[in-house]
């Protein structure tokens, strides 16, 4: 474990290597979702098995998450993209690497590669999209009701979500609410700039984009069919956005089939 000057915001950041006298042979960054997460998702599901493929892993806390400091504010997807060049860059990660984002991860995850094509060798996708207007509109959305419908009437929301979802969702449900509401994050996110047709057509590494089966996101692989000249998708039936958690296995295993380390964890 170790907290890096990210260039302005100190990040928490955890590595796991292959087993003792094996050489890493690629990179893999993997990059969190929004205000429920952490890299503690990434570090429970599928890092063990990267690592044991003979990957060098990367997993770290985004600005205001985890362990990672939480300035008031600077939260667009762009401070976010930044924080992850100049972690690799204190890293000192230079070849091409591979990046895997879950959710607003895999936002992250895809301008960074938008913006240095040169750096990614492929891109995995866990329920996630590229940063649209639709997008920021949704974020925008699902941001306003984070912030309004805890700021109500906190306990009685918290009480609810307990007794439907158990006391670990309340747990980061308060923690989301209150990142919401005590900086910018709200506002940046929707406000961020966002990518072209173009500049996503751009992408031309290998793109993997894993769905649970009952998830809207499902909607848009024919689009990214459409844009991105090597994407392949895969849909998990019976799941929805938390896919990551519910079958890390399978995840795992397509992921690591695309990167080529083995037959995977399936």
């Amino acid at each position: 474990m170790a907290m890096v000057d990210a260039g302005g915001v100190r990040l928490h950041v955890q590595r796991l290597g292959p087993p003792a006298g094996r050489v890493p042979h690629a990179t893999v960054v993997l990059v969190h979702g929004l205000l429920t997460d952490s890299l503690a998702s990434y570090y429970f599901t599928v890092a063990p098995a990267f690592a044991a493929a003979g990957l060098d892993v990367v997993m770290y806390d985004l600005r205001g998450h985890g362990r990672s400091e939480r300035p008031p504010e600077g939260y667009t997807l762009d401070h976010n993209i930044d924080d992850l060049t100049a972690l690799l860059d204190r890293l000192d990660v230079t070849g091409p690497l591979h990046l895997v984002g879950n959710s607003y991860g895999g936002t992250i995850a895809f301008g960074f590669t938008a913006r240095h094509p040169g750096r990614v060798a492929t891109l995995a996708l866990i329920e996630s999209e590229p940063a649209t207007a639709s997008w920021a509109a949704k974020l925008g959305r699902i941001l306003h009701r984070v912030t309004t419908q805890l700021a109500g009437d906190e306990a009685a929301a918290l009480a609810w979500i307990t007794a439907h979802r158990g006391h670990n969702t309340a747990r980061l449900a308060k923690g989301a609410a209150r990142l919401a509401r005590e900086t910018t994050l709200g506002r940046d996110i929707p406000a961020s700039r966002v990518l072209t047709e173009a500049q996503i057509s751009a992408v031309r590494c290998p793109v993997l984009g894993v769905y649970g089966g009952d998830s809207d996101l499902v909607d848009l692989v024919p689009l990214k069919r459409g844009l991105l000249g090597d994407f392949r998708a895969v849909v998990l039936p019976g799941h929805e956005h938390s896919v990551l958690v519910e079958a890390p296995g399978t995840v795992g295993g397509h992921i690591l089939d695309l990167l080529g380390a083995g037959a995977g964890v399936r």
